[in-house]
């Protein structure tokens, strides 16, 4: 039987409380299973964005997609998702990854490090934090379901290792760029990603979920008009390629409903994030496959 789905939606855009809250509560109404938060200069503050959210809500869960482990002293941090896990009474979902964004180490002070120097940060960090949490070393500490996400070899080895939750982004970071911009992968790439994290999560006792993060939702009755600005934007790109991107969902809410369950057949994603802006859009095929 496949694992029945989970829907979170990742808030992007800060706000004062009453707004920020509201949009939480939003989210909560509209069937949402996970809040999410980004971890990006110029975005929410993670930890407390999280808090405020816990505090008028009362179902979703609360997590990061994902944490860039290079803004982060590990200890430090144990202690930051201890205590936000606790004052979220206990709804915590804990995403890591590597950070891809070299700008923001420079605007931060941060060194960036090489590759392997970041995937060894991102090792320290998971390690250290398994060390702590539920450990007695951290008051009211307990370990909480980790997420990492990432798509090259070693990371996919982390995830197989330590994750509960095996993040994709059908995307990677275009060549050269320093301020993170995104690329789409094609499907047959974004299987071959899924099926190595699988062949390497072979021994596991219990299976991770597979999350996918979706780049744009558009419910529309034309699927071609939908995409084809986006295609005109990227060299050599077309409509038919842009329909068959994982991370694109875009149809009537019948359409989308029947990509997210072929989505789910072919790669085993389970649970998917949509962006902020999408929230929406979004919602009627969380109300249609919720747990399902």
């Amino acid at each position: 039987m496949p694992r029945p789905f989970r829907f979170g939606v990742n808030l992007l855009d800060p706000a004062p409380a009453e707004e920020w809250q509201a949009k939480c509560r939003r989210a909560e109404e509209l069937g949402y299973d996970v809040i999410q938060v980004p971890d990006h200069l110029g975005m929410v503050a993670p930890f407390p964005a999280l808090v405020a959210a816990a505090a008028v809500t009362e179902r979703p869960r609360l997590g990061t997609a994902v944490l860039n482990a290079g803004f982060w002293n590990p200890t430090l941090l144990a202690r930051e998702v201890a205590t936000t896990d606790a004052l979220t009474g206990g709804r915590l979902e804990l995403g890591l990854g590597t950070g891809y964004v070299r700008a923001e180490h420079d605007t931060a002070g941060l060194p960036f490090g090489s590759p392997r120097e970041r995937v060894d940060h991102l090792q320290r960090t998971i390690e250290e934090l398994e060390r702590l949490l539920g450990s007695g070393e951290l008051p009211h500490s307990q370990r909480v379901p980790l997420m990492i996400g990432g798509n090259g070899e070693r990371t996919l080895r982390l995830t197989a290792g330590h994750a509960d939750i095996a993040a994709f982004t059908g995307a990677r970071l275009a060549p050269g760029s320093t301020t993170g911009q995104l690329l789409p992968v094609g499907a047959g790439e974004l299987e071959e990603s899924v099926a190595r994290y699988l062949l390497l999560a072979e021994g596991r006792k219990e299976p991770a979920e597979l999350n996918l993060l979706i780049q744009r939702v558009v419910v529309t009755e034309d699927r071609a008009a939908a995409v084809r600005p986006l295609v005109e934007r990227v060299p050599g790109a077309t409509v038919e390629g842009a329909l068959g991107l994982p991370i694109l969902l875009v149809g009537t809410v019948d359409e989308i409903v029947a990509q997210v369950l072929a989505q789910r057949e072919r790669y085993g994603f389970s649970y998917l994030t949509v962006l902020e802006p999408y929230m929406e859009a979004f919602a009627p095929v969380v109300a249609e496959l919720g747990g399902h």
